[in-house]
């Protein structure tokens, strides 16, 4: 296939996996999946995005999405020192979607069969390469 071709498919899925991950949270937890992502950093503690960042990965936590989570009761604000704590109640979602994720994201994935592996292997090359030099 021609390199445009490669790159349409590998946006189309990641747009299709991304759409449908995001139904299913909205459908079954009442979370975007921009407010399960925040939310598990923010549990995990890498809510200011730097090791995300530093892996490539995503932006920082959005003040929209945070300011949704805690008007929900799934984080609470700490007015010392503008710190975010997931609350019980979000520690509950966090774990029932995280199960939803999990299982819809395998599952999408497990079409790739016995090429899941060359696949993972040539997408990490041109991660590798694609990364931003300093």
């Amino acid at each position: 296939p021609r390199p445009t071709e490669t790159w349409l498919r590998i946006m189309q899925a990641h747009d299709r996996i991304l759409r449908r991950i995001d139904a299913a949270l909205r459908r079954h937890h009442g979370i975007s999946l921009a407010g399960f992502d925040a939310l598990r950093r923010i549990a995990e503690g890498t809510a200011d995005g730097q090791a995300a960042e530093a892996a490539g990965l995503t932006c920082p936590v959005q003040p929209g999405t945070v300011n949704r989570l805690v008007g929900d009761g799934l984080l609470v604000r700490d007015p010392g020192d503008d710190g975010l704590f997931v609350t019980p109640a979000g520690r509950e979602r966090l774990t029932a979607a995280t199960t939803t994720h999990d299982e819809l994201l395998g599952h999408l994935l497990t079409l790739l069969g016995d090429d899941a592996g060359v696949v993972t292997d040539a997408l990490a090359r041109i991660s590798r390469a694609a990364r931003p030099r300093s």
